[in-house]
């Protein structure tokens, strides 16, 4: 196993720790921080992971099928999280989890036919703005900052916007998934 996906299997195992930090007790400040230093470092894992894949020619099916996926765990697991912590409305996170399957759904379809769909570029700019948006949740500075919550407000319908578009954008380009033309 190479290094990118060593780097895509780790950012898996994180996520039971991230989330035990992020609920087990949400009114300890320390809790919060090392949840949120968790999700941090998980995050750059994404980025570093397709940084020395690209460069180093290390991309491979099982990269371009459990990166995104592991992207999808963190992510949902932390906006799960932020539903019970009361900082994001359910019904986002149902439309943002929906999309998720949806995709899911295209990738098994087309690699039952022996093509792997790779995340597209409206996918990698919609999981940056969902990790953003998850980081300002957790860290939560709205009553410190007044502006917080606006930008919060702002990166979360951004999110949700581009969830939208690449959920467009996955479909229209892999239309042949769906009518067996592949």
């Amino acid at each position: 196993m190479n290094l990118p996906n060593k780097l895509t299997v780790l950012r898996v195992i994180l996520i039971p720790f991230f989330v035990f930090f992020l609920l087990f007790n949400p009114e300890n400040d320390m809790f919060k921080w090392i949840a949120l230093g968790i999700f941090i470092v998980a995050s750059l894992t994404d980025m570093l992971d397709g940084k020395i894949a690209r460069k180093y020619n290390l991309i491979t099916d099982f990269g371009k099928f459990m990166d995104p996926l592991a992207d999808k765990l963190l992510v949902c697991s932390a906006m799960i999280g932020l539903i019970e912590l009361g900082r994001i409305p359910s019904w986002i996170v149902i439309v943002i989890i929906a999309r998720e399957f949806v995709i899911s759904g295209f990738r098994l379809i087309a690699a039952d036919n022996g093509r792997v769909i790779a995340a597209s570029y409206w996918g990698k700019f919609k999981t940056t703005f969902q990790m953003i948006m998850v980081i300002l949740m957790i860290a939560n500075l709205g009553e410190m900052l007044p502006w917080y919550n606006l930008l919060t407000q702002v990166i979360m319908w951004i999110a949700l916007a581009l969830t939208i578009i690449s959920l467009i954008d996955y479909l229209i380009k892999n239309k042949d998934v769906m009518s067996g033309d592949m």
